[in-house]
């Protein structure tokens, strides 16, 4: 039986079982338009070509793209965020994870989390991978500089960050953070990152965000947050951090810690919905979004927006299945969420907070990331047609894991005895593993998105 959900490709024959009760998500190119090239011909015809350069500055502004890492694809998809339409795939390495677009949006830095690396993706060059760089055991996200010319990466199974040199496209440094790190952001002025560190069975899942000096590259400070920290975000003006926590136990609260930056105190803790998986902030600060699952009814996933003045959820928006990734337009207009058990991502117009737009992607969709594009220098060969992909998915009652994977997570399995149930997933088998195990509550490929695959199976 193939297992259809958003674990990946889990290689090991060699399997344990262990029960688990977190269902978090753990868990590319772009093609310009024809018109806009054509646009610059006639005008450096009529002799205005330092016009046309302003134009087509403009256009990029207004018309950013969305990367979406499809996670069993092992593929991004680009949508033109003027039309929502997909017009180009690129193919990564396997179980594409987080993914990053470069400040002046001629790179993308994709997470390939089973195979310990990045691919970095040259948007001027007709979307080709120019090149991959090794980091860190079971990789899950990455954030790059404000002056693009650092990424770091985090390693979910050795507990490090990988800081690599963009022009170089080597690995500098690696920065020793917290148990299991997962988001990772990095302060508008570039003089610090955070790291959202989850915790394991070990420190009864205690969370903590980890301060990394840019220039020392060293840890100068370590906030506890609550239980499961998965993921962070910073605000604009970089003055607050928002760390998103899950309900990784039933008597536990899943929320946003709102961090001050200035004196790394936890200011406040905003409660949301069951199971958050994405977290992002409004370019002007006002708003925080929060992708999230309900496990009443794990088929439907939700935004709650957060009025940041009040720290108050005053709206929730319903999307696709198992949300994950989340992110907002650079001109706030916007919101994309990545629907993984829908194979979907959703458009939310901030104005009216309403689904205005459903993009069909690749297969088990995990982040997405907005960039410009200023370069017409891209051809259509490297568009595809996705494929049609079905919401029927096989899943059984337990999730079966290699011991490697076991001591990696550090599960108790008497912690969990109150799961809603027992979730089961089998080895899937396509062709020579590169990877024999995945790590962690990491099993990144989106436990929400098993957990609503599971649903998927009883009903």
């Amino acid at each position: 039986m193939k297992d259809k959900h958003c674990l990946g490709k889990m290689k090991s024959k060699i399997l344990s079982t262990i029960n688990i009760a977190i269902f978090s998500s753990l868990l590319s190119s772009v093609a310009t338009s024809n018109k806009v090239h054509k646009q610059l011909k006639i005008m450096k015809v009529s002799g205005i070509t330092s016009l046309a350069i302003l134009i087509l500055m403009g256009v990029a502004g207004a018309t950013p793209f969305a990367y979406v890492t499809n996670s069993d694809s092992n593929n991004i998809s680009v949508i033109d965020t003027a039309t929502n339409r997909v017009t180009a795939t690129v193919g990564v390495g396997e179980h594409p994870a987080g993914v990053t677009v470069s400040p002046d949006g001629k790179k993308v830095y994709v997470v390939n989390s089973y195979d310990d690396t990045v691919s970095i993706i040259n948007t001027t060059t007709k979307n080709k991978v120019i090149t991959t760089v090794k980091v860190g055991t079971y990789p899950q996200e990455i954030a790059v500089s404000p002056d693009g010319t650092k990424a770091y990466v985090t390693s979910f199974s050795n507990n490090i960050v990988s800081v690599i040199d963009t022009t170089t496209n080597k690995v500098t440094a690696t920065v020793k953070v917290g148990n299991f790190p997962l988001g990772i952001a990095v302060s508008p002025d570039g003089k610090k990152v955070y790291v959202a560190n989850s915790g394991g069975d070990s420190t009864n899942f205690t969370g903590t965000v980890s301060v990394i000096d840019t220039t020392t590259n060293t840890v100068a400070a370590t906030i506890p947050t609550g239980n499961n920290s998965l993921r962070v975000a910073v605000s604009p003006d970089g003055t607050k951090a928002y760390v998103m926590n899950s309900n990784i136990y039933r008597d536990s609260t899943a929320a946003i810690y709102v961090i001050d930056i200035s004196t790394n105190e936890v200011t406040d803790v905003v409660n949301i919905g069951d199971i958050p998986c994405g977290v992002a902030v409004s370019p002007d600060g006002k708003k925080v979004y929060v992708s999230i699952q309900y496990l009443s009814n794990s088929l439907t996933g939700a935004v709650n927006i957060i009025d940041t003045a009040t720290n108050k959820v005053k709206a929730t928006v319903s999307v696709g299945k198992a949300p994950s990734g989340i992110i907002v337009t650079p001109d706030g207009t916007k919101v994309y969420v990545v629907n993984c058990a829908s194979h979907t991502v959703s458009v939310i117009d901030t104005a009216t907070s309403r689904v205005t737009d459903t993009v069909k992607v690749g297969i088990y969709p995990a982040r997405v990331a907005i960039g410009h594009f200023m370069d017409s220098d891209v051809t259509d060969s490297s568009i595809t047609t996705n494929s049609t992909v079905t919401e029927d998915m096989e899943v059984g009652e337990t999730v079966n894991l290699s011991s490697e994977e076991i001591n990696a997570i550090e599960l108790n399995n008497s912690n969990n005895n109150n799961s809603e149930s027992d979730i089961d997933s089998s080895s899937k088998e396509n062709g020579p593993s590169k990877k024999n195990s995945t790590s962690g509550v990491g099993l990144l490929g989106s436990l929400t998105c098993l957990y609503a695959g599971w649903k998927l199976r009883t009903k």
